[in-house]
């Protein structure tokens, strides 16, 4: 029975670990080209294959670019962003879920509402809001737009609606007020849903292209998205270089994912829609 089982799924693993190989190929050639002479052949497997490799294409990186300039910004503005959004989201969330005030279905509504309008239509007036503030080139430019995180509040809400409200009325009879009520009940309960919620806006943020391209037109303000191919578009026929610099720009992210990747599938299993 048990054989008979297996053979039912043998096509799938097949496909599942096809599609695995695949994705890990670009990975793979990335990691293998970073490691070639400078000015190699990295488009013909044979000569891709065979020695020489060197450190060269790395320390040229360091050498030409302000690489760790240019993490540093991301890591700053992925871990702000990141703890903004999160605090914003769990606060609106426990506000809407549990407690009584006129026209919260309206705002929640509102809230809802930005789910559907598309990024690039609030771009124009938020780089005129930045440019009036005097923040463009500057941290407070590039974090704060993105705290604001509707679905946040839509997958915090819908936890925190899960929650018995026996444990909130016993905490107000301990005389807790509504503060000490979401840091000490609602915050600790909703952690796998936060850590979740915390990888997606993290990796949002890593990945954001558009928006620290408009406010960020100082080498040493751009992050990593943004300054990896202005310093590729300089090497034009070499590819050792580049392939050098997106290791080093993918190793901060591949580190998060692997301290976190637990967090990652309990939270998708606990987040999901029901």
């Amino acid at each position: 029975m048990k054989n008979k089982v297996r053979s039912t799924r043998l096509p799938a693993y097949i496909a599942a670990y096809g599609l695995v190989a695949i994705m890990l190929i670009p990975i793979v050639w990335m990691f293998w080209v970073s490691f070639k002479p400078i000015n190699s052949i990295v488009t013909v497997i044979g000569e891709l294959l065979t020695p020489p490799y060197t450190m060269e294409s790395y320390v040229r990186v360091q050498e030409s670019s302000m690489i760790w300039r240019w993490t540093i910004n991301s890591v700053i503005v992925g871990v702000i962003q990141t703890a903004g959004t999160l605090l914003l989201s769990s606060l609106a969330a426990f506000a809407i879920s549990r407690i009584p005030f006129k026209g919260k279905t309206f705002i929640f509504l509102l809230i809802l509402a930005g789910l559907m309008v598309p990024v690039e239509a609030t771009i124009v007036p938020l780089y005129e809001m930045i440019v009036q503030l005097g923040w463009v080139n500057s941290y407070p430019a590039l974090i704060l737009p993105g705290i604001a995180l509707p679905l946040g509040v839509l997958i915090l809400k819908q936890f925190y609606d899960g929650i018995p409200n026996d444990l909130m009325e016993a905490a107000k009879i301990d005389g807790a007020n509504l503060l000490r009520i979401w840091w000490s009940i609602f915050l600790p309960l909703s952690r796998t849903s936060m850590a979740a919620l915390a990888i997606f806006i993290f990796v949002q943020s890593w990945n954001n292209f558009l928006w620290p391209l408009l406010v960020a037109n100082d080498q040493s303000m751009m992050t990593l998205p943004v300054a990896i191919p202005t310093f590729q578009s300089s090497f034009t026929t070499d590819l050792t270089v580049p392939m050098a610099a997106n290791v080093l720009a993918s190793i901060p992210a591949l580190i998060f994912f692997l301290i976190f990747q637990k967090q990652i599938i309990k939270g998708i299993a606990m987040t999901g829609i029901k």
